[in-house]
Order: C-alpha cells, then structure tokens, then sequence
C-alpha cells in the first residue's frame, strides 16, 4: 500500500502585494528540508481574497504560474493553491495543480461568496477537478465549496468504489466563522470516508478581517491529525492507503450511499 506526504503552509499575506507573497511563500517552501510530495499554499496566496480582479489577475503564461512550475522543479514536489486568473476576458478564482515536470491542472472555484460579492468579480467554474498521484486519488476544492456537500459527495462507481481518497480545501476562511470551517471539514471527512485537507491562512487582511488558519487533516472516521490556529506553521503529515482502506472495509457505508449525478449547470 502506498502513502502520500503533504506539506501543509499556514501563512499571513500581504494585502494585494504579489512581490511580498511570493518572496516570502519563495523562503519558507526553499526552506523545506526534508521529502514531500505535496505542497499546498492557501487561497488566492499572490494577494489574499482580493476582490480586484482587473488589477491583479494573470494569465496561464504569467509570472506566478512561471514561479509554481520553477519551484515544483526545485522541490521535486507538487504545488498546489490558487489565485486570481484572467481568460478570455473572464476572471477565475483558480487553483493551480502544478507538478514537477511542469505539467498542470487548474480548478475554478464553483461556489463563489456573495456574500463579499465575489460573484460579482469572478465567473463560477463548472467542473471538477480529481487529480491522481501514485494511485490516490484527490479531489480539490476551494474555501466557500466547503459548505457544499453535494459537490464533494463521493459519486461511486457501478461497484460502489470510492470516487477519491483525499479531500482538499485551500481557504481565506474568516476567524469568525472558524466553527463552521472546523465542523464542516470534519463532517466533509466522515460523510465521504475520505482524508480531508483544509490550508488556511492567518492574520488580518485588507478589509481588516481576521483568519485564525485552523488548517487541519481529519481521518476518515473523523479524528483530527493535525490542527493549528493563529501562527504560522509549516507540518508534514504521511497518509497511508492502508489505513483508508481498512476503515472502508471495516464500515462499508458506501454501499448504502444514494446514486445520484450532478448535471453540468451550463
């Protein structure tokens, strides 16, 4: 059976200052010293949840996608978080799955928070994404999805076979609400019998709102691996397979799950 090791970054932002975040993001990933093969940076890292868009979006061929893939190389690792991206005239709040080679994937967030009037910047995205590394199978999200289920849920095979193994979440979530954010990733763990992964980061930002990070890894049955609020914080964790596996094999719930599809909105 075979692990995957994730590093996880908790980190303050500078508001709206690219050159900072990438400077300081640059130091802490150089200065991991040890193997990983996942490494996750928190939501929109190049600027915080910045609703300036026309300001400060990139493009796929742009400075920061060119940072991820030079680092990932580096690093001999994964980079994964998201930022502000312009296409075809559209913006996207959009996580970059990039990999050593220099190969990518990208996932637009889909629940966009009103609330704060994102949906009023930035276009929803349609599709998920579920990327594979040594057969783990991980399905990445974005903060406000969170509070989604039917977006997460686990959508099994003719078999009933687990549609993936790892939940991840990368966040700008407020301090206040950090109960929700807690709660959920929890409950998003045990629903899908899954490991779940929520990136946070901390500290104020430009609208003087607090994060208080709370990233977190939850098992499959709930229990919390890993869980840090309020500083900056760089963990490793190794998940194994096996431990997954027993725990579907030990409490087969999956089988009773609804079979349902989600249809394309668009």
């Amino acid at each position: 059976m075979s692990s995957l090791k994730f590093t996880i970054i908790q980190t303050a932002l500078h508001w709206e200052d690219k050159g900072a975040n990438l400077d300081a993001l640059s130091k802490k990933i150089l200065g991991i010293d040890e193997p990983t093969e996942i490494i996750v940076l928190p939501e929109m890292f190049t600027t915080g949840f910045s609703m300036n868009p026309t300001l400060f979006a990139e493009t796929m061929d742009g400075p920061t996608i060119d940072w991820m893939r030079r680092l990932a190389a580096v690093k001999k690792s994964i980079i994964t978080g998201s930022l502000m991206m312009e296409e075809e005239g559209k913006y996207y709040n959009r996580l970059i799955w990039m990999l050593p080679n220099g190969e990518l994937g990208y996932y637009n967030k889909r629940h966009l928070f009103a609330f704060a009037g994102e949906d009023q910047h930035y276009h929803g995205g349609q599709k998920r994404l579920i990327a594979s590394v040594k057969g783990w199978k991980i399905n990445l999200q974005i903060c406000y999805d969170l509070r989604f289920p039917v977006w997460a849920r686990q959508q099994r095979d003719e078999d009933k076979e687990s549609e993936y193994d790892v939940l991840l979440y990368v966040a700008n979530w407020p301090e206040k609400r950090n109960h929700a954010w807690k709660t959920l990733l929890t409950a998003r763990a045990i629903e899908n019998q899954c490991y779940t992964i929520g990136v946070n980061r901390v500290g104020l930002d430009g609208n003087n709102i607090m994060h208080s990070g709370d990233s977190m890894v939850v098992g499959p049955l709930g229990e919390i691996l890993y869980h840090c609020a309020y500083e900056e914080d760089i963990f490793h964790i190794t998940l194994q397979k096996e431990d997954l596996i027993k725990t579907r094999a030990q409490f087969p719930f999956g089988k009773d799950a609804d079979d349902f599809k989600i249809l394309d909105p668009s």
